[in-house]
């Protein structure tokens, strides 16, 4: 047949077939060309935004050092031959490594899982975020859920590592208990077995979630670079705190970010309770901070539970004395009691008197008291005074008196059926506060007066928990290992440094008899000068 008499129709969808033909080969054919440029431009973003994360980590206090570095090292490579030529290639090279194609037919697959996810999870928010009375809902499941998912991240593996979300503004945002319903929601939908934070926008109407990855758990107990008056009490998330310190990693160091506490004359939060589960590292903070107190001040340390936790102490320069037994507490806070009283006239009668304020009392005093409502029970046992009330003077006078006191104990004895255990002095003057192990976000809440801003951890290593320092925010903290050096469990590399730390090396070897002396010990050999 001729193709003149063919239908004009088909004629036409020939020639439009053979358009698309056409279309099709020019536009696979400039890919082609143009591929280096896709590859090179898409390894750019990829480098821009990873600069810009590693800014956004950066601390405050080394921005300025970090910009002085990059214009130097700009500066250099301007000065020296062909070094703008031979920089362009690097940066070239870079590009086009991080740009390069990486499996797409796996990427395509990881791709589809995403949107599987995105979309469950938008379909799930759509009974606690819509109303019937909502003309235009913002949450519906027929809706979009590109408009109400401002921003989200998956990882390698296709699981979601952040989430940036929008809700109407009639949701009552305000109300605790309707954030912790989309909280366990998003929790449970992102996937079980992280941490996660929420950080609620009230004004913009937005909620963002982001996986916490776990806190470094190698740091042990070393020569930490502070200044007087300030401990260490762990380490928390980058970001979350305007300062690193440098932490040796066996051989190796790098910088973490820490939780410091300031105590003194000047501190705001001059005391600290610490609180815990069993075996969560309550004890292990007090180890860490009596080191850390012994480089600049006196230590008193009162082991209630009688276990030797505080033996390694004895003998210490610094270290004034070391009880466990109710008759010794009882002698040693009795000092402690005297001992403030004695500073506060000696101080005032200086200032009267236009002296210097004498060094024994500039001299920084630390009473550790572990589990005090156990020697509490044994006290009331056996007729004595509660050691607790001795601790009343300490607590209303140590800040101006140069004496700070920290105590530790079990969580349910201060956040439980029994809370009375612990005195009203007690709970009232420590405004720095610690809790460590496996807690619930009420009893946060309970122990530190706010919520943490992320999920509890899956797994609870030792000395894991959240720090608040008075009125500041709740800090996910990591403490420093410090076991004591006297368990047979104890790794011979942390007990040598361990024992490092001590003012005057290794004390005396521990014997049963002074672990469990169950005699009255007489009254505390230190006498105030």
């Amino acid at each position: 047949m001729d193709p003149r008499q063919l239908p004009r129709s088909l004629t036409d969808s020939r020639r439009v077939a053979r358009g698309h033909d056409l279309a099709r080969t020019a536009a696979d054919s400039a890919a082609d060309i143009l591929h280096p440029l896709i590859v090179i431009a898409r390894g750019l973003r990829a480098l821009a935004a990873g600069a810009w994360r590693k800014w956004a980590q950066t601390p405050g206090d080394r921005r300025g050092p970090t910009l002085l570095l990059v214009g130097s090292c700009i500066a250099i490579v301007v000065l020296v031959p062909y070094g703008p030529p031979l920089a362009g290639v690097t940066l070239m090279t870079m590009a086009a490594w991080a740009g390069r194609d990486r499996g797409p037919a796996h990427e395509t697959a990881v791709r589809g899982s995403e949107g599987e996810r995105l979309q469950a999870l938008y379909e799930a928010l759509v009974p606690y975020l819509s109303v019937p009375e909502d003309p235009a809902p913002l949450y519906a499941y027929d809706g979009d859920r590109d408009e109400a998912f401002t921003s989200y991240a998956f990882d390698h593996s296709g699981r979601l590592i952040s989430l940036e979300l929008r809700y109407p503004a009639y949701f009552t945002d305000g109300e605790p208990e309707s954030r912790a319903r989309i909280e366990q929601l998003l929790q449970m939908k992102a996937g079980r077995g992280r941490e996660y934070r929420f950080d609620w926008d009230e004004e913009a109407n937005r909620l963002a979630l982001h996986v916490l990855p776990p806190l470094p758990t190698d740091v042990f107990a070393q020569r930490f670079v502070t200044a007087p008056g300030e401990s260490v009490l762990g380490f928390t998330d980058p970001g979350a705190v305007h300062r690193t310190l440098p932490v040796l990693y066996g051989t190796d160091c790098r910088d973490e970010p820490p939780v410091l506490w300031r105590t003194g004359q000047r501190s705001t939060e001059p005391h600290l309770l610490v609180l815990g589960r069993p075996a969560a590292g309550t004890s292990t903070l007090l180890r860490s901070l009596a080191l850390q107190a012994l480089q600049q001040g006196d230590v008193l340390a009162v082991d209630g539970s009688g276990s030797g936790e505080f033996a390694f102490l004895r003998g210490q320069d610094g270290v004034l004395a070391v009880e466990s037994s109710p008759a010794g507490a009882l002698a040693a806070l009795e000092w402690a009691s005297h001992e403030t009283e004695r500073r506060l006239l000696t101080a005032d009668r200086a200032r009267r008197q236009g002296h210097q304020t004498p060094e024994d009392v500039r001299r920084p005093l630390w009473i550790l008291v572990d589990r005090p409502t156990a020697l509490s029970h044994l006290a009331a046992t056996e007729g004595r005074t509660d050691p607790q009330e001795l601790l009343q003077v300490p607590l209303r006078h140590g800040r101006i008196a140069n004496v700070t006191v920290v105590v530790g104990d079990h969580l349910d004895d201060a956040a439980g059926p029994s809370a009375s255990l612990l005195s009203e002095p007690v709970l009232t003057h420590t405004r720095a506060r610690v809790v460590l192990g496996a807690v619930t976000a009420d009893q946060v809440r309970s122990v530190l007066g706010a919520p943490p801003r992320s999920t509890p951890p899956p797994e609870t290593p030792p000395g894991r928990g959240y720090a608040r320092l008075g009125s500041g925010p709740v800090h996910r903290v990591q403490v420093p290992a410090t076991p004591d050096p006297y368990d047979e469990d104890t790794p011979e590399r942390e007990r040598q440094a361990i024992l490092a730390l001590l003012p005057n090396g290794p004390g005396p070897a521990r014997t049963a008899t002074a672990d469990y002396d169950t005699g009255d010990p007489g009254p505390l050999s230190i006498q105030p000068t």
